[in-house]
């Protein structure tokens, strides 16, 4: 009996981390790609990107999910490793918690890319993402422009610790200085997250019910915010987002949102698996890929849908 309680409860630890890695482990995998979210459309873009760009090149990828959960991208990257894969490629959920799950890799060999976000460590031999801060100065300037050079503005920050928050806040923070009369009276983080940022917006009206313009930085974090503006919106307040997803586009022409920094997540993955073929021949990569961001408003919105 003893026996046996030791196989089953190896059975079920195996189980367990075949959960956690979300992915088969089978063998045959070409490249490996460990999002740190699919709960979002911007990330189903990047997956859908790579997917087709390795369809055309008769590669097989594994794409999983960490569900935000850092532990969960070392747990896939030692399947990753497992499948004796020929490159991966990680979106972080966090770019200093990436650190172990890219060191699994690096110590089997295995290249490295980052995509949207980079990695504060461990060997990665090119990093592709989005010009956050040119979009975060993009952003402001379009927030200012649309308050006629002045007001007061609320800014909801991205997940902490993540590149893209900080390089998208940096642009932002250099913007918004070209406009003394935007005045920035809160600021708060919501993960990136719709509910978090309806729940930050209603907090942030409760201590400045003057709030005149808001800038999130993501669409998802401007749906909450706008959803908690209710009708003022689009009109008694200008939102503008970051990212360009169909909800936040259709939001756009809507006039609910007054503006979103395009990003160009489809070309962001299929970028990423060619920078991963590319690694895995060993050739010398750029260490920055920066792929060009457009604002997208009411006047051009009818041309990203789709």
């Amino acid at each position: 009996m003893k026996g046996r309680g030791i196989a089953i409860t190896a059975a079920a630890a195996l189980t367990a981390a075949l959960a956690l890695s979300g992915c088969d482990r089978g063998g045959g995998t070409d490249l490996g790609l460990a999002l740190s979210t699919m709960n979002n459309p911007f990330f189903v873009g990047i997956k859908e990107g790579a997917r087709a760009e390795a369809k055309a090149r008769g590669l097989k990828i594994n794409i999983t999910d960490a569900q935000n959960d850092p532990i969960q991208q070392i747990s896939q990257m030692e399947t990753f490793t497992s499948q004796n894969v020929k490159a991966a490629v990680i979106n972080p959920v966090d770019s200093d918690a990436a650190v172990p799950a890219v060191g699994v890799a690096n110590r089997a060999d295995v290249p490295v890319i980052s995509i949207d976000r980079g990695v504060n460590g461990g060997r990665v031999g090119s990093t592709i993402a989005s010009d956050n801060v040119a979009g975060g100065r993009l952003a402001a300037r379009t927030l200012a422009e649309s308050l006629g050079g002045k007001g007061k503005v609320a800014f909801l920050e991205g997940q902490p610790g993540t590149s893209a928050a900080r390089e998208r806040g940096k642009g932002f923070e250099e913007g918004i200085r070209a406009y003394p009369g935007i005045e920035v009276v809160a600021r708060q983080p919501a993960d990136f997250d719709r509910t978090k940022g309806m729940d930050v917006m209603a907090n942030m009206l409760q201590a400045h019910r003057d709030i005149a313009g808001v800038f999130a930085a993501n669409d998802e974090m401007a749906l909450g915010a706008a959803k908690a503006l209710g009708s003022a919106a689009g009109k008694g307040v200008h939102v503008v987002a970051f990212d360009g997803t169909p909800d936040g586009i259709a939001a756009v022409r809507a006039g609910t949102l007054t503006a979103t920094v395009a990003q160009q997540p489809k070309l962001l993955g299929r970028q990423a698996v060619d920078w991963a073929v590319k690694a895995s021949k060993g050739e010398k990569l750029p260490a920055e890929v920066k792929v060009p961001v457009v604002l997208v408003d009411r006047k051009n919105a009818a041309e990203f849908d789709g």
